[in-house]
């Protein structure tokens, strides 16, 4: 275990046993079907969840909440995909993660703008520091509210209702589910994963030369869920074909680091010019400046986004070729 994931000392507001969850996760191969890797992948992510629930709580590193929202986004897409494998409470239990996921969105929206801006005015004369620090404390201060919003809902009855859904979607059947010709298998997983490609590569077809920004944040968005389906197929994969797998996931995470690159910079962009007309003169001349390297580092990432999405296509059709 990580530095990164390891648990903060004080404990999360429940445990996987409480759950209903064994004392480690469990595993599914190859030869389970594909509800067992549905299951499986929950287990993991809600107890990566419960992980960093009490530094998410504390504020301590921003990361804890990162990796907390990841964990979610992860279990949102699983049953986005395959949660009619699970029951039929896939889908209002996806609706209760979008709630939290709002709140955690919202601090991390912030956490990602002023570690960024932060890095930023580092560079800038000691005489514009007192400015540069006006700024950022403007966006501090804001963020506290949002963390407050989501203290109360990770503190509130909805919360502790939502992970024991998780949690029963999450536990292996006592009993030996029927099965048939038709039931999905672990094969099954591999071969869907052609469905999330071919919807971020219609995405991509449909984009003009120069794309609005919303619209490769849309890509973003496509490329994440290929990536997430990908995670949750590898397993279920024989060797050679997880090994494709393998080298999909890869190149889907350097699409959604690019493409990340890209919405970073739009996002800070957009919050410079929104911050102008309520700062005094000498902290909108830093936000002009800060929104400027803004504005150039959005052009940088435009001019190779597409070699990147190459690399995701052609790793997708070595797995599921058209």
């Amino acid at each position: 275990m990580t530095a990164e994931t390891l648990p903060h000392k004080n404990a999360p507001s429940t445990t996987p046993a409480a759950l209903g969850l064994g004392d480690r996760p469990a595993k599914a191969g190859p030869a389970d079907p594909a509800a067992t890797h549905v299951r499986v992948k929950l287990d993991v992510e809600v107890r990566a969840l419960l992980a960093h629930e009490p530094g998410t709580k504390s504020g301590g590193d921003p990361e804890d909440l990162h990796q907390m929202r990841v964990a979610l986004r992860r279990m949102r897409s699983v049953l986005k995909l395959s949660g009619r494998l699970v029951g039929p409470d896939a889908e209002p239990v996806r609706a209760e993660l979008g709630w939290l996921g709002q709140s955690l969105g919202d601090v991390r929206d912030y956490d990602v703008l002023i570690g960024h801006l932060r890095e930023v005015v580092a560079d800038f004369a000691v005489r514009d520091q007192p400015a540069a620090r006006r700024l950022v404390s403007k966006f501090v201060t804001e963020r506290g509210g949002a963390k407050r919003r989501l203290t109360r809902a990770m503190t509130s009855p909805r919360y502790d209702s939502m992970l024991r859904d998780i949690g029963r979607l999450a536990r292996q059947p006592t009993t030996a589910e029927p099965t048939s010709e038709a039931t999905p298998g672990s094969a099954d997983l591999v071969a869907g994963l052609a469905k999330p490609h071919r919807k971020l590569a219609k995405a991509v077809k449909a984009l003009p030369s120069n794309p609005p920004d919303d619209d490769l944040h849309a890509l973003r968005i496509y490329g994440k869920k290929l990536r997430y389906a990908a995670e949750m197929a590898k397993p279920a994969a024989k060797k050679k074909q997880a090994l494709r797998i393998q080298r999909l996931i890869k190149a889907t995470k350097d699409l959604q680091t690019v493409l990340g690159d890209h919405q970073d910079a739009c996002v800070a962009a957009d919050r410079m010019r929104g911050v102008v007309a309520s700062v005094d003169s000498e902290v909108a001349y830093i936000a002009g400046r800060i929104a400027e390297k803004e504005l150039l580092r959005r052009t940088e990432v435009r001019a190779v986004w597409r070699d990147v999405w190459a690399e995701v296509d052609e790793a997708a059709l070595a797995v599921s070729p058209r």
